[in-house]
């Protein structure tokens, strides 16, 4: 593949050297340096001029240094001529500050997005952002990506014929029903309420999930609340068995320890969007790589082909 050249940041290099390896381009370092005032710079270690630039950098834990990191990327890429710079984000941490639910507080997900465009960035290619609106909130084109397709290829191995997918809210039903079709599966949701970050209640689920093998499908897991709380729902319902998917499987402040735990727990499946530490893991985690589906994305959009030919093919 010619005129194209990938970068990453300090967030998931793993993640893209997987993507590079099926792009079967190289993955071009960068420089990142700090200043005795703590500033960063950044340098790319290869010509961007005329080229086709894609900077890999999802916003993970330290968000606030791989976010700067990410927009001297961009920089960086337009200051050297590059012909067109794709931001690729396989985790925008900030897509939950989506709205103002209460008096003068910011909509963290509508800043980033301008930070990044005013730094450079023409094309945005993300996956399962939280909410649909966000994509309104930048002023270049964004491709969508989701993680469906390859949960559902991993579950289908699996006798499904006493299954049902269960999202955690309301919120995110239509994934989980989109979820269910893909394994010809019924949907059912958790009626959650949410008072902090880490303290929720799931007062009911509705659907019929007695006796059943339970999916439960989330877009991303971080201290894990609002799972442990469904499960106790789960746990009341007498449920045959119960394994649990996400896209994001941020795990922090011990939520992957808590969650295998669980001994009705049989499994727990994310994807590698990000960065899960080798020292965390547990016997019951199944990571799954999304770095086909990164790579194919963007070889299309490079082509300039449809992005969204790739979830017809799913189907």
């Amino acid at each position: 593949m010619r005129d194209i050249a990938v970068f990453s940041g300090s967030a998931h290099p793993e993640l893209a050297a997987e993507v590079c390896a099926h792009l079967d381009v190289p993955l071009h370092p960068i420089r990142v340096s700090r200043f005795s005032t703590d500033c960063l710079e950044v340098q790319l270690q290869e010509s961007c001029r005329e080229r086709d630039v894609f900077l890999i950098q999802p916003l993970v834990a330290p968000v606030q240094e791989n976010l700067v990191e990410l927009l001297l990327m961009a920089d960086a890429a337009r200051g050297a001529s590059a012909a067109r710079t794709t931001v690729v984000m396989p985790y925008f941490a900030y897509a939950r500050s989506d709205k103002k639910d209460a008096p003068r507080i910011s909509i963290g997900a509508r800043l980033v997005a301008d930070l990044l465009v005013t730094a450079g960035a023409n094309r945005v290619l993300a996956m399962a952002m939280h909410s649909p609106q966000v994509h309104g909130f930048f002023s270049v084109p964004v491709d969508h990506l989701h993680a469906l397709r390859e949960l559902a290829a991993y579950f289908g191995r699996y006798d499904l014929g006493n299954a049902v997918v269960v999202s955690p809210d309301l919120g995110n039903i239509k994934e989980a029903a989109a979820f269910g079709r893909m394994l010809g599966i019924p949907a059912a949701a958790g009626a959650k309420e949410r008072f902090a970050d880490d303290r929720v209640a799931i007062s009911s689920v509705i659907g019929d999930v007695a006796g059943r093998d339970v999916i439960v499908l989330d877009d991303e897991i971080a201290r894990g609340s609002t799972v442990l709380e469904l499960l106790e729902r789960l746990r009341e319902l007498k449920v045959n068995s119960v394994r649990v998917a996400c896209t994001h499987g941020l795990f922090a402040s011990g939520a992957l320890k808590r969650l295998s735990d669980q001994q009705d727990v049989a499994e727990i499946v994310c994807t590698n969007t990000v960065p899960v530490p080798a020292g965390e893991r547990t016997d019951k985690l199944t990571v799954l790589s999304i770095a086909p589906a990164l790579a194919e994305a963007m070889r299309r959009i490079h082509n300039g082909e449809s992005v969204s030919e790739l979830f017809h093919a799913a189907k």
